[in-house]
């Protein structure tokens, strides 16, 4: 996702984000709201009060482009260039790509390449309620007694929201409850970015060369590459958030094109564990372009965007993120790609020779071969009908793997919605059956035989299996260790995981193994400062003292003996 020059008749190929984990696409609201919100338009003026704040009337615009960037395309990435210059960066052109952030000095793993403030951000639904609106941080929150929408942790958060969350409150309290109930996170996110860009158009919040409007109206929307069924889905969009700010001269056409750059722009906000705590749009980080093979990972503190340097990065060169998971082949990654951000991947790994290709797609998604000893993959011989091992030879027939692959997909079903109500002890057996059978049919590295083990994994720990737990979580291991490279969050994570399951069988010296390994990578990746960081390197402390005083006391029993 990059910049364009919004008067140039030709728009640059964009890159999007990507934060480490499994990403969303952002979803429309739900059609009921829609037909509501369409079929008799309600009065939505009053706010519960029954009054309406001056200050809030001050948002009505002039005819036109209601947000207009307050400087031209060419002074707002002036700015921005001087900005980053002390950082150690500058936007350059990047042949095949459009726009690039590249490096004006050298970087080590673990520097902090650059870090942002969302424009505008707004928790998902699972998370409402469990976080706070300001840092996304979960102690103590409240929800605010107005519009009993916005949760706050503490004065300090509710403060520094205040300027924007006052309009936006007003808005919020004059919605009915059942439309409270179906406010979309989506709609909520554009409403704030709206509301925010009038806050600084009238100077009530500051602007900075990497916080304003003009950014985000330099942002790629692929208009023209959007399908129009989802074109028609962003104006009702755009509808609803007319009616959430009834007060304001709203533009359609530049709000919906404002939610299709939110669609390929937009970053999910996620924990220290990267599971998903809401949306956030970070117009600089937005530069940045993607690859399979990245040079830099986006982490999370609250929702503070952190990229950070996962290898050696010299002076000129460009900085890469990846947008997808990348535990996927090539033709899956390509897919993801286009479907979502529009735009074909060139980087090493999407390059390489049709037999590399061949060979990594066919131990990520293929089938093992019948000799459980072979190490092989599996090529589908068209003439016999029969897959073929590329190592030893030996045929697999078809009939017999698309029975096989039929009775996963059957059982899977099942299982999946038994988990989601909840059931853990069956869904656990289900699962387990599961495992046994892609073991029969895919490679020992195959992705879906991960993602089920990984499921597992989840389970016995709800479970509170911990031994169970263990045993699939170091069955994963080795395929993280193929899936992803040496240094990457989720392996990190992964180790962690299975240390802190080993400290708790009191596994001493494997736990101590297995923290010393998630250190190493997520030093790198998280940094130290944070409080989950300082939780892990805590924990690898209180093991090295365990086992040296084992190892002491066991030295002792020797001498006595």
């Amino acid at each position: 996702m990059n910049y364009v020059n919004t008067n140039d008749t030709k728009l640059q190929s964009h890159r999007i984000k990507f934060s480490t984990t499994r990403i969303r696409h952002l979803h429309a609201t739900s059609s009921g709201l829609l037909g509501q919100a369409f079929g008799k338009p309600t009065n939505l003026q009053a706010d519960c009060s029954g009054k309406r704040s001056l200050y809030f009337f001050f948002l009505l615009s002039p005819e036109g482009k209601f947000l207009a960037a307050s400087k031209s395309f060419e002074v707002l990435m002036e700015d921005l260039q001087s900005a980053l210059s002390s950082r150690g960066l500058a936007v350059s052109s990047i042949p095949g790509k459009g726009r690039g952030l590249v490096t004006t000095k050298d970087f080590t793993p673990g520097d902090v390449i650059i870090c942002q403030e969302p424009y505008a951000s707004c928790p998902n639904r699972s998370s409402g309620g469990s976080i706070c609106d300001g840092c996304f941080v979960s102690n103590n929150i409240r929800k605010c007694s107005a519009c009993r929408v916005a949760w706050y942790c503490g004065n300090k958060c509710q403060k520094s929201e205040w300027k924007l969350h006052q309009l936006e409150c007003q808005a919020l309290a004059a919605l009915t409850e059942d439309r409270k109930k179906m406010l979309t996170p989506t709609i909520r996110l554009m409403v704030r970015l709206i509301l925010k860009a009038k806050l600084q158009e009238g100077k009530v919040i500051p602007t900075t060369p990497m916080d304003n409007y003009g950014l985000v109206d330099a942002l790629v929307s692929h208009m023209s590459d959007i399908k129009e069924e989802q074109l028609v889905l962003y104006a009702q969009m755009a509808n609803l958030v007319k009616l959430v700010l009834p007060h304001m001269e709203i533009n359609l056409k530049e709000i919906t094109a404002n939610f299709s750059k939110l669609a390929c722009n937009a970053h999910t906000i996620c924990d220290s564990e990267l599971r998903p705590l809401g949306t956030g749009l970070y117009p600089v980080i937005s530069i940045i372009n993607h690859s399979c093979i990245p040079n830099c990972v986006l982490v999370f503190e609250g929702r503070l965007a952190i990229i950070r340097a996962l290898e050696p990065i010299a002076k000129g060169k460009e900085i890469l993120i990846s947008y997808i998971e990348t535990a996927a082949t090539t033709k899956t990654r390509q897919n993801d790609l286009k479907k979502q951000y529009f735009f074909t991947c060139n980087c090493p790994r999407c390059t390489k020779s049709p037999c590399e290709e061949l060979k990594e797609d066919a131990l990520l998604e293929g089938y093992r071969c019948k000799d459980s000893k072979c190490g092989g993959f599996l090529l589908q011989d068209s003439v016999k009908k029969s897959f073929t091992c590329q190592y030893c030879g030996l045929f697999r027939d078809q009939k017999e793997i698309k029975i096989i692959a039929g009775e996963v997909e059957r059982i899977s079903e099942k299982a999946s919605s038994i988990l989601s109500c909840g059931n853990f002890i069956e869904a656990s057996t289900m699962y387990k059956t599961i495992e046994q059978l892609e073991r029969e049919l895919y490679n020992p590295e195959s992705i879906r035989l991960l993602r089920t083990r990984d499921t597992l994994l989840k389970i016995l720990m709800e479970l509170k299996d911990w031994e169970g737990a263990l045993t699939y979580c170091k069955l994963t291991i080795p395929i993280y260790q193929k899936v992803y490279r040496e240094i990457h969050p989720m392996l990190g994570l992964q180790y962690y995981t299975c240390g802190k399951l080993e400290w708790l069988l009191e596994h001493t010296e494997d736990a101590l193994k297995s923290f010393t390994q998630a250190a190493d990578i997520l030093r790198v990746t998280h940094g130290t400062s944070s409080p989950f960081m300082r939780e892990l390197l805590s924990r690898l402390e209180e093991a090295r003292a365990e086992a040296s005083y084992k190892q002491s006391a066991n030295g002792d029993r020797m001498i006595e003996d």
